[in-house]
């Protein structure tokens, strides 16, 4: 059982080189990685060179877009199972041996999810669910994230991203491009399966609350509001939530958390209110750089 691992990069060099050194401490050895570089330079270059020997990598220019990205190293992936790290996470030496032998002992399953690890001082980007199980409408928003998804071939070859969502589209919608993904493929018929105990680091979010983490917060939001208002989800506790993070903090005496969770929170409301024609562009769209997409 053979991985495309597909990684999808812009404005980031150094940030590369804890997953590229995970990689390379794998226990399973069968596995191709695809860089697909969005940088209009050849800034990549020299970290790339730094660990082309130690396995099969393949870099593949893109226009800029998370969901872009992924559409494009999808038609270069040869592998039985794909995965999608961010370009700011890493894995643990065993892990694409138990994805491995988790697909070779459920073959009536075309998809697996784990959670985000974050190192100490770093915050998680959603509580996630502790019991494992099916991914259903419901559930799907506190069992994946990008960079935890690992797919079938036969699942990845009947979908594509939908590129008006996610970081670099273009367009007021900064995420939620993996969960519209799983929810069009749970619409199919896919059956996949979500695990806590499958966890993937990820540097998470830590340091000062500043204008640019706000507006990254809002800009996300409008993304996964849109995917409420696409797949006609309940949105009321996906507000909820949010809204409560800005009132207790605001009772705590953080008026810059709570401005965090109401960025949050504005943002899930404008991206579920807009008009489903609505493509404007998003000024804070300019301000994300990388496959960052990891505030929920």
């Amino acid at each position: 059982m053979r991985y495309s691992i597909l990684l999808a990069t812009l404005g980031r060099t150094t940030e590369l080189e804890p997953l590229f050194r995970s990689l390379a401490q794998q226990t399973w050895r069968e596995f191709e990685v695809l860089v697909i570089d969005q940088n209009p330079d050849d800034r990549l270059v020299e970290v790339l060179e730094r660990h082309r020997a130690a396995f099969p990598m393949r870099r593949i220019r893109s226009a800029p877009g998370h969901s872009r990205a992924f559409n494009t190293g999808l038609a270069h992936a040869t592998g039985d199972i794909v995965a999608f790290p961010d370009d700011d996470c890493w894995y643990d030496p065993d892990l694409l041996e138990r994805v491995a032998r988790f697909f070779e002992q459920g073959p009536a399953c075309t998809g697996l999810t784990g959670r985000e690890i974050v190192e100490p001082g770093s915050s998680s980007g959603g509580r996630w669910d502790s019991r494992p199980g099916l991914l259903t409408r419901d559930n799907v928003w506190r069992r994946a994230i990008t960079f935890s998804m690992f797919l079938r071939r036969s699942l990845v070859e009947s979908l594509s991203f939908d590129e008006s969502l996610g970081v670099g589209a273009g367009t007021p919608w900064g995420a939620g491009e993996e969960t519209d993904y799983l929810l069009r493929a749970i619409q199919q018929g896919h059956w996949i399966h979500y695990d806590p105990s499958l966890g993937v680091w990820h540097r998470g979010r830590s340091g000062p609350y500043t204008p640019e983490i706000y507006d990254k917060a809002r800009y996300y939001g409008r993304g996964v509001g849109r995917v409420l208002r696409k797949h006609r989800a309940p949105v009321a506790v996906h507000l909820i939530r949010p809204l409560g993070g800005a009132l207790l903090s605001l009772c705590a005496g953080r008026p810059e958390k709570a401005r965090y969770h109401w960025s949050i929170f504005a943002g899930r409301l404008g991206g579920w209110l807009a008009r489903p024609d609505a493509l404007q562009q998003a000024p804070e769209a300019q301000l994300v750089s990388g496959s960052q997409a990891h505030l929920r």
